[in-house]
Parts: C-alpha cells; sequence; structure tokens
C-alpha cells in the first residue's frame, strides 16, 4: 500500500535537468566542505561483504541483507547495509593517525525498508569515520563535530543557492542537542516520530543523542545495532523540511564502542555470540583504533536542499503502481 503524502499546491522548484545539475553541485560541494571540515580522505569501498566476518551493519537486527553465491568459489556475499565497521578496520589498514580519517560513496539495498517518501530500498550516503583519542572520546567532542557538518551543509546551500536563487530553503546553523530521555520527558504521551517533529519544528536543526538506550518507559527511541555506535556517544542529526512539514533525519553518526561498550551493548542486546566474529574479536583484542564516524544521506539533503516531496525525485528505485499513479497525478516527477 502506497504511502505516499503529497504536499498542497506541491510544485518543484527545478526542473528535471536543473535537478540533476544542481545535486551534482550539490555533491561536490559538500564533498569538499566535509573534508575540510573534518579532515578527511576519499577511499574506495566495498558494495558487498562476506556475512560470516561481521562487517556488515545489522541495523536494527531484523533487517535481510540481500545476499549472492559467487559462481567462481561458491563464497557468500552480502549486499551492505552500511559501512559501519568496515570503515574501522580500513582506518587501521590505512595506517591513519589521530585525527585523520576517511570517507566514501557507500551503496547499499535495504529490502526490507518500508517505502514513503523519504525512504527507498536504495541508500546512498556519504559515509565517514576518523580517528579520535581516548581524551577526545566525550559528548563535547562528538557535539563540536555535529557543529562542523552542520556547517558545511549550510554552506553547500549557499552555494546552491547563489547558482538557483529560486531556492527558499533557509536552514538554521545552531544545533539544539537533546537526548532521547530528555525528549521523551517533555512529550510523554507522544511516539518517538512525533517528538521528532515537534522538537525539529521548534528549533529547525535538532541532533537527538543517545540512540538505542532503553528508556525510562521501557521502550527505545530508535534501534541501533550494539556492535558499532556507544549509545551513550550517539546520536541523529534532523532538519525541518518544510515542503513536506516534517522533521527529516540527514544523518545517523557517534563514537564508536570500545571493548567495554562493546562487550555491555552486546550482553543488553542479547547476542554475546557475536564475539567470536572476526570484526568483534579484532576490537575486543584491542586491535581496532578508537573511532567516530556516521552515514550522511546524499538523496535526503538533496531533498532537504532542492525541496522535492519525494525521494524517487532524486533518485532511481522501484516503486510499486499506486506510488507511481499518486506521483503522477499529483506531478512529482519519479525518476
Amino acid at each position: 500500500m502506497s504511502k505516499v503524502i503529497v504536499p498542497e499546491s506541491y510544485k518543484a522548484v527545478l526542473g528535471i535537468y536543473d535537478t540533476q545539475t544542481a545535486i551534482g553541485i550539490l555533491k561536490r560541494t559538500f564533498e569538499d566542505k566535509l573534508c575540510l571540515a573534518l579532515n578527511l580522505k576519499r577511499v574506495s569501498a566495498p558494495l558487498f561483504v562476506d556475512p560470516n566476518t561481521g562487517m556488515n551493519d545489522d541495523l536494527n537486527g531484523v533487517e535481510r541483507a540481500v545476499a549472492f553465491d559467487i559462481k567462481e568459489n561458491g563464497q557468500q556475499a552480502a549486499i551492505v547495509h552500511s559501512l559501519a565497521k568496515w570503515k574501522r578496520m580500513a582506518l587501521r589498514d590505512y595506517g591513519f593517525s589521530a585525527g585523520e580519517g576517511i570517507y566514501t560513496d557507500m551503496n547499499a539495498i535495504r529490502r526490507d525498508e518500508e517505502l514513503d517518501n523519504l525512504h527507498s530500498v536504495y541508500v546512498d550516503q556519504w559515509d565517514w569515520e576518523k580517528i579520535i583519542t581516548e581524551e577526545t572520546r566525550t559528548v563535547d567532542y562528538l557535539k563540536r563535530v555535529v557543529k562542523c557538518i552542520v556547517g558545511a551543509i549550510c554552506e553547500t546551500m549557499d552555494v546552491l543557492k547563489c547558482r538557483y536563487p529560486q531556492l527558499s530553503v533557509k536552514l538554521k546553523r545552531n544545533v539544539k542537542f537533546i537526548s532521547s530521555q530528555e525528549l521523551e520527558d517533555l512529550y510523554p504521551d507522544k511516539s518517538a516520530k512525533e517528538r521528532e517533529n515537534l522538537i525539529v519544528k521548534e528549533y529547525g536543526t535538532v541532533f537527538i543523542t543517545q540512540i538505542g538506550k532503553t528508556l525510562s518507559s521501557g521502550k527505545k527511541h530508535d534501534g541501533r545495532a550494539p556492535d558499532y555506535d556507544d549509545w551513550d556517544l550517539n546520536g541523529d542529526l534532523f532538519f525541518w523540511h518544510e515542503t513536506l512539514g516534517c522533521a527529516m533525519e540527514i544523518s545517523s553518526m557517534g563514537i564508536r564502542v570500545n571493548e567495554e561498550s562493546l562487550a555491555r551493548q552486546l550482553k543488553e542486546a542479547g547476542v554475546e555470540e557475536r564475539k567470536e566474529l572476526f570484526f568483534h574479536k579484532s576490537l575486543l583484542n584491542g586491535e581496532l583504533p578508537l573511532t567516530m564516524g556516521g552515514g550522511i544521506g546524499q538523496s535526503r539533503l538533496s531533498m532537504l536542499m532542492l525541496q522535492k516531496a519525494h525521494i524517487g525525485e532524486v533518485q532511481v528505485s522501484l516503486w510499486d503502481e499506486e506510488t507511481h499513479r499518486i506521483c503522477k497525478e499529483a506531478g512529482i516527477h519519479l525518476l
């Protein structure tokens, strides 16, 4: 069943080809600004990994990876959900030092995604990761990095508006930081999504911390795999998307687990058997650097900055017939 929302009197600000040109400008500009802000270098990344290594991102722990076998040797391969774990091992292999990092284009297939204006089975994002120290493994440093990313996003928006003055997006540079527990305390009778919409509508740019922790209500604000983010030192970045009138998550990021927090979170999640996987053994043996990182949605950022109502206007994916019908009637051009 289609879950498409059509904003009243919606009309795309940019035509089809101008949209493609603008996406190119957006991506090149933002990559340059992100690299300068966080001291990152571009690297190549895998589309698929060995599912027996524990390298794939488990997301909420229920999503099924797209898998296939390789004819030549019968080896199994799984399309990545994200590169949260792979990047940490790559930093070690590249021999980078504290303060240095990498970024890459991450393309994924999430077959179990619930499709709507903001969600597609095809995921494209900038995945980034950098080495930190024990001294910078703090909430304050996490907030500093968030502000740097928001600055890079806002500067990219300024460049786009110079080229396309018809764009009217106004992004707020000041970030409201709030924990998932503080947000629940503020709106105890609301669902997690309702709380996000209320807080982001009020402040414009919001970073909700401590995603994955069990709240006093006994629920979690949102699920998060236990073996990459430290649930005390992570969060989701939101901007208010005026076109759809909703909070839009642009990035999920955080300081990664160390030996202590990995063991604790695996136990809490009831998946201690993962300790025997290659990635987890390497981390528990102290063979991986302390890092922080995240993913920044490329199509999401394009939607936000170009005032698009549907993610299918900025990326090519598959949609059901009802979605095609609704979008066609509303003048929403799906690529």
